[in-house]
């Protein structure tokens, strides 16, 4: 494991497994939904080793690691025993904001790297077309465009699948009802034929109708590439599925939950959702589109300069979708093309930095960030470089804000959601017209902001002897740390909160506690279903099924006492909490009861681990076998 160390280290400094509600990754970050963010040792894992910064915004705790983020987010969750980057303990309430934000990075993530891999394609189709190498009546073109057409085509279906994992619906309903929206024959319906009738004739809204269903009109329209008729259709098919298993047998869920699921939501979504949505999506265009219009130089300024501070607060997850609604609906998208000079903007002012800098320790960190900005992927640059010397981040914030402004008076817009960095170039490139003045000012901006960021932080915004000083006083820090780590040895002793048979953690059926991954500890076949308190405390987590429990000791120990293996399945039978989250909590209080008999007639061993979750904070944790105890070394 190339990242073990590096896993561990977050593991513990986000405050354990125990503090995780989710995990997904973007392409630098990781990003952790936390239960309780207080939890965490910000600090600490800033100045880790291979963690360029932390930011806390939208909702989501996010540690950027760089563009091998995907490899380390893999590590993390083998290593951690996510299933699938997420836990199933209950999450607290956001704002809106942050609820919002967490939706939209939770649903768009995951597709956006094949996103822009296929509109590359596309984009070099168009390029091709432009400069006379194919004829977009050839066999060649036709097979590229289906490369790099297919993923925007039927986008709802593989909006499908992530937002029936963000909402918790079976991934393949999703699927379902996304492929319904982009079925061919539908489309054939109206083709060659007089409409039945049309409703609300004379508005904004207008609609003919070709086909109707069980007498109710459906306003057919075109789903293809369309983004939020199949997020709002997901959203409330996870509704209905969560009622529809609730009322069901368990021996028939299976197939009538997908059954009555499909059978009922898809007729909904074209008789409702999709119309009311698509009008929605329209709307949103149109009014994105008026702002521009309006003023498309004072638009190109405001985005441009905001751009990157909107990226550092994951803000800008709500305009993407904004984006990719206007190339559905519009053809083209004009507004979040007004940002994308930034990369190139901090591009340059590190470039700078690298070359004025006379610390190693700068351009070990530099030289691939500037790489790496190039390619449109600016934030390690903006974290390891630029925002913690402040001049050059300002730089680079007015140099972008030069860059929207040349594209605003170019009127360039992008017509894919592409490639980035170097790579964007074929997005501003018009399928219809080829290249004209958009791209060209495109181009302009992107080498004006550079430029212009370079010379600002090589002039005005960078003094190198900040760096200087800075290593020096970093030598210095050894003997301080040495002399303040000088400290007497400690031991922290505590006995079983269970009665019963007392086995090593290693005979634990269940990898992520036999080989320690939660925690050192201890296991107990219990003689008897009652759980006390084994030290004076607080009860940090109670999970929502009663089988587990997390205290925390008066001296800080984290204690996980987890009740049977795989006992969560049973969803709260045969357990009985007798405490509740945030209890105090005295040595000797019956905490939890639970029926050992019946849950082993239900199939489930009811051995029940205890482990330190904050194992790392100590030099050893000991499960003491004979003396029925865990003793921790300090």
């Amino acid at each position: 494991m190339a990242y073990q160390e590096l896993v561990q280290e977050i593991l513990q400094e986000v405050g354990g497994k125990e503090n995780i509600l989710g995990l997904t990754h973007c392409i630098t970050r990781l990003r952790f939904n936390l239960k309780d963010e207080s939890k965490a040792n910000t600090e600490k894992l800033k100045k880790t080793k291979g963690v360029v910064t932390v930011v806390q915004g939208g909702g989501q705790y996010q540690v950027v690691i760089g563009n091998h983020v995907p490899e380390v987010y893999q590590e993390f969750v083998d290593y951690a025993g996510l299933s699938g980057g997420e836990t199933k303990v209950k999450e607290e309430k956001k704002g809106p904001l942050d609820t919002f934000i967490d939706i939209i990075s939770g649903i768009f993530t995951p597709v956006l790297g094949l996103l822009a891999a296929t509109g590359m394609i596309k984009g070099l189709n168009v390029l091709f077309v432009s400069l006379g190498w194919i004829s977009n009546t050839s066999g060649t073109y036709a097979i590229l465009q289906a490369a790099g057409d297919c993923f925007f085509y039927f986008f709802p279906i593989f909006l499908g699948y992530t937002a029936a994992k963000k909402f918790g619906l079976k991934p393949f309903i999703g699927m379902a009802i996304g492929a319904s929206l982009v079925y061919p024959a539908l489309a054939g319906l109206t083709q060659g034929v007089e409409p039945l009738y049309t409703l609300f004739a004379g508005t904004i809204i207008e609609s003919p109708v070709y086909v109707t269903f069980l007498g109710i009109p459906v306003i057919l329209m075109s789903y293809s590439s369309s983004v939020i008729p199949i997020v709002i259709s997901t959203f409330f098919g996870a509704k209905l599925e969560k009622f529809v298993t609730k009322i069901m047998p368990s021996v028939l869920r299976s197939f009538l939950v997908p059954f009555l699921t499909v059978l009922i939501m898809v007729p909904l979504t074209f008789i409702v959702i999709g119309p009311i949505a698509t009008w929605v999506g329209n709307i949103l265009g149109a009014f994105v589109l008026a702002i521009y219009t309006f003023n498309p130089i004072i638009a190109g300024v405001a985005v441009g300069a905001v751009w990157q501070v909107l990226v550092m607060f994951g803000l800008h997850w709500g305009i993407i979708p904004i984006a990719i609604n206007n190339i559905g609906v519009l053809g083209y998208d004009p507004v979040m093309v007004l940002g994308q000079s930034t990369a190139f903007a901090t591009a340059g002012a590190v470039l700078a930095v690298i070359i004025k800098s006379r610390n190693n320790s700068v351009r070990a960190i530099g030289i691939p960030a500037f790489i790496s900005s190039l390619f449109g992927v600016s934030e390690p640059s903006l974290y390891g470089i630029t925002l913690p010397r402040k001049k050059p981040f300002i730089a680079t914030l007015i140099s972008a804000s030069v860059g929207g402004l040349i594209m605003g008076i170019f009127g360039t817009k992008s017509y894919i959601m592409g490639g980035m960095g170097i790579f964007s170039l074929p997005n501003y490139i018009n399928p219809e017209t080829g290249i004209g003045s958009g791209f060209y000012g495109y181009v302009i901006a992107i080498i004006v902001a550079f430029v212009l960021s370079f010379v600002l932080t090589m002039t005005f915004f960078y003094d190198p002897a900040e760096d200087r000083e800075e290593a020096k006083n970093a030598e210095e820090v050894p003997d301080a740390v040495a002399v303040q780590n000088k400290q007497l040895m400690t031991e922290i002793e505590f006995d079983l909160p269970v009665n019963g048979k007392v086995i090593p953690l290693s005979e634990i059926q269940d990898t992520a506690f036999s080989q320690g991954l939660l925690g050192k500890g201890i296991a107990v076949q219990p003689s008897e279903g009652k759980v006390y308190a084994p030290f004076d405390g607080t009860v940090e987590v109670l999970f929502p099924t009663n089988h587990a429990i997390g205290l925390k000791s008066i001296d800080g120990v984290e204690v996980l006492v987890h009740v049977g293996m795989d006992t969560v399945n049973l969803e709260g039978k045969y357990f009985q909490a007798e405490v509740s989250q945030g209890d105090s909590i005295k040595k000797g209080d019956l905490l939890l009861t639970f029926d050992p008999q019946e849950i082993q007639e239900a199939g489930f061993a009811t051995e029940t681990p205890i482990v330190v979750t904050n194992t790392r904070d100590y030099l050893e944790v000991l499960g003491e076998v004979a003396e029925k105890r865990i003793k921790i070394i300090n």
